[in-house]
């Protein structure tokens, strides 16, 4: 079964997260925890995490099919020491939110070089996060997103995804996001059918099918290999109705959050609808 949905928001507080979603028919959700673009925030009130429990199992929302987003800040991979420890703190923090929430996983972007160290020395770095923020908290998944290569940006290949994931001590809370748009401009084609058969196979081999947790569905922008981070709505990009036919019909994507980050919110019930005809 599909579970589909999109990122919505928590304006008003993480409460209304589930019942927004409820608005646009959606089986599963994205959030932030807290603002994105900001390293600080109050800490989350028992009567917000009372009231985002109970709207989420009113609206039906298992915590399986909910998958917050960290905030936008943060670089697990920044060669700057100083640095690096405040976004190892503010990850820290966002683990530490989603559990307070009851929430199993944290989606986030891996980190970024800025062309100060080479690319295995800031994947060990970012794995060093990773298994400090694991140390400090229970129950949550650290859900690497694959990137379109944007800049000094890592975790575009799924080599390089898997060469963080090595390095995790506890390797039962690590897993994957695949971002359409993201995988497309990475130069994984997902738009012809040979293409897309060949991409899910190289995930398999260097990955696996078991460490995907969820999935981000964008249509593209960028060319195939253009590494430009620009998301459109279903079928008005570069990928086309067809890529998102494929995946709706692909049972290895059942049960885990599918997630719209589309450009035009208005037409998120719409692009809900369609993606549940081609199931």
């Amino acid at each position: 079964m599909k579970y589909i949905g999109a990122h919505v928001s928590i304006s008003g507080g993480v409460e209304n997260a589930p019942l927004n979603a409820a608005a646009i028919g959606a089986k599963a959700f994205a959030m932030f925890t807290k603002n994105q673009r900001q390293w600080k925030s109050a800490p989350l009130s028992q009567k917000s995490i009372d009231a985002f429990q109970k709207n989420c199992a009113d609206n039906g929302f298992a915590p399986e099919y909910i998958l917050p987003h960290d905030g936008y800040l943060i670089n697990l991979g920044n060669p700057d020491a100083e640095k690096r420890a405040i976004s190892v703190e503010a990850f820290t923090d966002e683990m530490t939110r989603c559990q307070q929430l009851g929430l199993k996983l944290l989606n986030f972007h891996p980190g970024s070089h800025l062309k100060l160290i080479s690319e295995d020395e800031c994947l060990a770095l970012i794995a060093e996060g990773i298994n400090h923020a694991l140390s400090e908290t229970e129950g949550v998944t650290a859900v690497l997103e694959n990137t379109a290569g944007q800049g000094s940006n890592l975790g575009y290949s799924f080599e390089q995804l898997a060469k963080i994931i090595e390095r995790v001590q506890d390797q039962s809370r690590v897993g994957v996001c695949l971002d359409t748009c993201h995988t497309y401009a990475a130069g994984y084609d997902l738009k012809t059918e040979e293409g897309y058969a060949r991409t899910m196979e190289d995930f398999n081999r260097i990955l696996g099918f078991p460490l995907l947790r969820g999935m981000h569905l964008n249509d593209s922008k960028s060319k195939l290999g253009g590494k430009l981070d620009r998301h459109n709505s279903i079928g008005k990009g570069e990928l086309g109705i067809e890529t998102f036919r494929h995946l709706m019909q692909d049972t290895r994507l059942d049960g885990i959050p599918l997630v719209l980050e589309t450009i035009d919110e208005s037409l998120w019930p719409e692009e809900i609808r369609l993606l549940y005809s081609f199931c």
